[in-house]
């Protein structure tokens, strides 16, 4: 791995409270990945209540989206106008309560090197080589604690 360093921005939100602002990579989770609001037990529930982040996380296929976005994110980093700039990633659902955010939670515990929370997450492999990179990392849940669309 490359000793890239910068700024990341993550950005989680939900598209039916409307598009987020431009950003280098957009993760559209809404139609390839189950949707806990359709569990009753979990559609009052968020990414920060752990019954959702188990939910997520064990979907098929989201741990590799996260792996495939932190390389992304590693190639933005590592590009020639990279230094100085900030990296721009967006996650998004349909509400952006359950699956953004928890995806948003589980590329800021790799990218800052958090074992802790990315061992919760089912992901821990990932985050180790972070813990001595110290990347800026900043997580803003826009749509995370608006009441629950109903559809």
């Amino acid at each position: 791995m490359a000793a890239t360093t910068g700024t990341i921005e993550i950005l989680s939100f939900g598209y039916l409270h409307g598009a987020p602002d431009d950003a280098h990579l957009t993760i559209d989770l809404r139609h390839h990945f189950r949707d806990p609001h359709v569990s009753p037990e979990l559609r009052y529930m968020t990414a920060h209540d752990a019954p959702v982040r188990v939910a997520v996380m064990t979907t098929p296929g989201i741990k590799e989206l996260v792996t495939a976005t932190v390389m992304q994110i590693e190639a933005f980093l590592a590009g020639p106008s990279a230094p100085g700039r900030v990296v721009r990633v967006a996650t998004g659902c349909a509400g952006g309560r359950h699956r953004a955010g928890t995806v948003a939670l589980a590329l800021q515990a790799a990218l800052t090197g958090d074992t802790a929370t990315a061992a919760e997450l089912g992901i821990a492999g990932l985050a180790q080589p972070y813990a001595d990179r110290h990347l800026d990392v900043r997580l803003v849940h826009r749509d995370l604690d608006k009441p629950v669309v109903e559809r």
